[in-house]
């Protein structure tokens, strides 16, 4: 199986790349969004700012959504996540559109929010037979998707309940970041990945 991480500045490559290089994918990243499409399945990658990276896919944003929409499989990890959906108030600029919806700052004082967060109301088969009851976190915005359907996971922080999971068909998007919640976080990973690209 080909998966393929977009680079799109956003941080993290390195640690993503371990956890998902488990011999049983091909792992590589792409910073062209031309080519990172003809993959088995699309990654995009957490850590960063929502503008800055919205700015990098403003060019192939048509694409990206269109080959998404038709069936890529993708999953977006926190910021790339957040990128699936229309717009975030972090920043200027578009998201793909794949999930109806926004990213709005958290309503906490303490922000952003850093570290291991209780996983709620999971109701995704690959994380329902995952042994991941907590998942590390590190952001500062949610999705508030406009379809309540999508949502497959939530979590809370300071009182605001938030998606920890949304999946749209082949699309799917972690808020939390699986590649740094031990060793449940990156079988998870690897069970999303095989599941989402069969």
């Amino acid at each position: 199986m080909r998966v393929t991480i977009l680079d799109y500045g956003a941080g993290n490559l390195h640690s993503l790349t371990k956890a998902l290089d488990d011999g049983a994918a091909r792992v590589h990243v792409e910073a062209d969004p031309t080519a990172a499409i003809d993959t088995d399945v699309l990654v995009l990658p957490g850590v960063g700012a929502f503008g800055p990276a919205a700015r990098r896919l403003a060019p192939a944003r048509d694409l990206l959504r269109d080959a998404i929409r038709g069936g890529l499989p993708c999953i977006g990890i926190c910021l790339g996540m957040q990128l699936l959906f229309d717009d975030s108030e972090e920043g200027e600029g578009q998201g793909l559109g794949v999930i109806d919806g926004a990213v709005t700052r958290l309503r906490a004082r303490r922000l952003p929010h850093i570290g291991w967060t209780t996983i709620d109301e999971r109701c995704d088969e690959v994380l329902a037979h995952a042994p991941l009851g907590v998942a590390y976190y590190a952001n500062s915005f949610a999705c508030r998707p406009l379809r309540r359907e999508v949502v497959r996971a939530w979590s809370t922080h300071e009182g605001d309940r938030f998606p920890a999971m949304v999946r749209e068909g082949n699309t799917v998007g972690v808020q939390f970041h699986p590649e740094k919640s031990s060793r449940a976080g990156v079988a998870f990973l690897g069970a999303l990945i095989r599941e989402v690209g069969a």
